[in-house]
């Protein structure tokens, strides 16, 4: 049942020109067909070879809605400050985020024996992310869920900032301050769908590891926005300053 949208994803990729969702709506049945599908897009487009995916990005609106999961195209993945004049999106939305890093191996057991609380002890670093959303669909932001899901949760491309030792912080009072090309900055404060952005790890690495595989030490995963979806073009610079954390810049 993915093949079909696999091979429109695959084809959009390559010709760098959207696809048209219309046809393709009812194809997915259930979140395990899109994730089928980004599986194949990603092999036939040889974004990871025999190894296992060292990005990803997870979230959802609340914790009572379920949480997405995708991995993501390493060519894309870059460090801030971070030109993507190169990159060819068809939107330009701004995700301002904190991102997290695995400081071990994490096993399918011992996902499954995670909690919140001890999810912790894996992570061993935190910085801040900027990811460009975008989209391979005709029809963008008015596409199904799950075709949505399949294009790997319309992801466009990653700013990681500096690396820094993860602690636990107050997350209810963390700030973000988005600039975005010429227009005034905008803040934000506590304004995470989950109170906390580590909360996703256990959902996360059992998502990843549901197939056998092994997390390997030095993933990363970005965690939701903090100031929704920001409108940007190509040219404006767009920075994410988190107070304590640091800041990422991503040049479009």
């Amino acid at each position: 049942m993915s093949s079909a949208v696999a091979a429109a994803l695959v084809q959009a990729y390559r010709s760098r020109e959207v696809a048209d969702a219309a046809p393709l709506e009812a194809v997915l049945k259930s979140p395990e067909d899109a994730y089928a599908a980004q599986e194949q897009v990603a092999r036939e487009l040889g974004w990871f070879g025999a190894g296992a995916p060292r990005h990803w990005k997870s979230g959802g609106p609340s914790r009572t809605a379920p949480l997405t999961h995708a991995p993501l195209p390493p060519a894309n993945v870059r460090a801030s400050p971070a030109q993507m004049r190169d990159i060819p999106f068809h939107l330009r939305l701004i995700e301002a985020e904190v991102a997290l890093r695995l400081g071990r191996d994490v096993t399918p057991a011992d996902a499954a024996a995670l909690t919140p609380e001890t999810a912790l002890a894996l992570v061993d670093a935190m910085t801040v992310s900027i990811e460009v959303v975008d989209s391979r669909w005709k029809q963008a932001r008015e596409a199904g869920a799950l075709l949505k899901l399949a294009d790997l949760q319309s992801h466009g491309a990653l700013a990681l900032g500096e690396w820094k030792p993860f602690a636990a912080r107050d997350w209810a009072q963390q700030t973000c301050v988005v600039h975005v090309g010429d227009a005034p900055a905008q803040s934000f404060q506590g304004t995470h769908s989950f109170g906390d952005p580590a909360w996703l790890l256990p959902v996360w690495l059992r998502h990843v590891t549901r197939n056998g595989a092994t997390a390997p030490r030095g993933t990363v995963v970005t965690t939701g926005t903090w100031c929704g979806l920001l409108e940007a073009s190509k040219g404006d610079r767009v920075r994410a300053v988190f107070e304590g954390i640091g800041e990422a810049e991503v040049q479009l």
